[in-house]
């Protein structure tokens, strides 16, 4: 017997099934919230399309002659030795002991800790003549850091202690750099006092760099507030730099710096002042007309490091920085000056002592890098 025949379904004709088609409203926008979006975006593609590098921080336009190849912070007298300690590369721990002897600007002993993440800094350093200068720096975004200082120097021979407070935020952008800077703020005099620096650098081509520095100062006691401007332009060519500052108030700068080959870098200085001559505030102090050159060379060896220069007013000065075994370093450095009839000399022995635990550390571990 044969099966019955499937029977076809019927359509159901009532109204809830046929399709209801929906229309959609656009949503409402503003024309004139449009128009400042679609010209940011536009302004922010056009720079993009430019190429523009990082230019650095106003006051490091002229690293490259001032830390670079100059011996800025880097000579001394007498003789020194130092015993440095690292206990960690990540996160960052390192102590030191300095002693030093026939120098009148280095105390006979000093005490260094350092301690450092990706994120954080924390450095204290303390003298035999209890001086005592400490430093935490914390990197709040990848683009913004908050920098602080203390320094404290106790009374001596007569002479009035001192403190100074300084706070900083430093922001990196892709192709500029802001700085707003505070020295000794405070309220506490009815008003505020203290000295405030900001400073704005902008890529304005792949070369050329163009900034802005301002200074407010307010001491106290009731005198009134003094104000300063300066301009900044850097320049990169293929194988040198150069940058020039300019005070308002009479005074101007200029660096060269030029690489000669892969070991040698020189690098020339000129600065000059007019201030005072104009009715300049007492922030650059009476009136004066002066001008320094100073020239300067380096050079890198493969164990060593050779620096020399000499300036418009008779001085000349060297430094000469060799390994000569991975934990031990030895520096020389000399001065004189013709016009005063003085020289300087100083001989310096730093020895590394790192244990072999550090040594297997740095190759599993990569190292850290504090906010400097």
């Amino acid at each position: 017997m044969a099966a019955p025949p499937l029977e076809k379904p019927a359509m159901d004709t009532s109204p809830l099934a046929t399709p209801v088609s929906v229309t959609v409203p656009e949503p409402q926008t503003n024309s004139f919230i449009d128009t400042i979006f679609d010209t940011y975006q536009s302004f922010h593609d056009r720079r993009a399309a430019l190429g523009l590098a990082y230019p650095g921080p106003v006051d490091e336009i002229a690293k490259e002659v001032q830390r670079g190849v100059f011996l800025t912070n880097q000579t001394f007298s007498g003789l020194r030795a130092e015993l440095n300690k690292s206990f960690s590369i990540y996160p960052l721990f390192q102590i030191s002991h300095a002693f030093s002897t026939g120098s009148q600007m280095l105390s006979p002993y000093t005490f260094l800790a350092l301690y450092g993440t990706n994120n954080l800094l924390c450095q204290a350093q303390l003298d035999s003549d209890s001086s005592l200068s400490a430093r935490f720096n914390s990197r709040l975004t990848d683009r913004l850091i908050f920098k602080s200082s203390v320094q404290m120097q106790p009374s001596s021979m007569g002479q009035p202690g001192a403190t100074q407070v300084s706070l900083e935020q430093d922001y990196t952008g892709a192709d500029f750099s802001a700085q707003l800077k505070s020295i000794n703020p405070s309220v506490l005099e009815g008003g505020l006092t203290g000295m405030f620096i900001g400073s704005y650098m902008q890529s304005i081509t792949p070369r050329l760099a163009l900034g802005l520095e301002g200074v407010w100062q307010k001491p106290g006691g009731g005198m009134g507030p003094e104000a300063a401007l300066s301009y900044a332009a850097r320049y990169k060519g293929d194988d040198w730099i150069g940058s020039l500052q300019l005070l308002t108030q009479g005074g101007l700068q200029g660096t060269y710096w030029r690489r000669l080959t892969d070991k040698v870098e020189t690098g020339v200085d000129v600065n000059l002042q007019f201030a005072g001559l104009s009715g300049a505030n007492a922030m650059l102090g009476g009136a004066r007309k002066e001008g320094v050159a100073t020239l300067g060379a380096k050079y890198e060896f493969s164990r060593s490091i050779f620096r020399a220069q000499v300036d418009s007013q008779g001085k000349i000065g060297c430094l000469l920085d060799k390994m000569v075994a991975p934990p031990v370093r030895v520096t020389f450095a000399g001065e004189m000056d013709h016009s005063k009839n003085s020289a300087k000399i100083g001989l310096a022995v730093s020895i590394e002592a790192s244990g072999e635990d550090l040594m297997e550390q740095q190759d599993k571990v990569l190292p850290a890098s504090p906010p400097f």
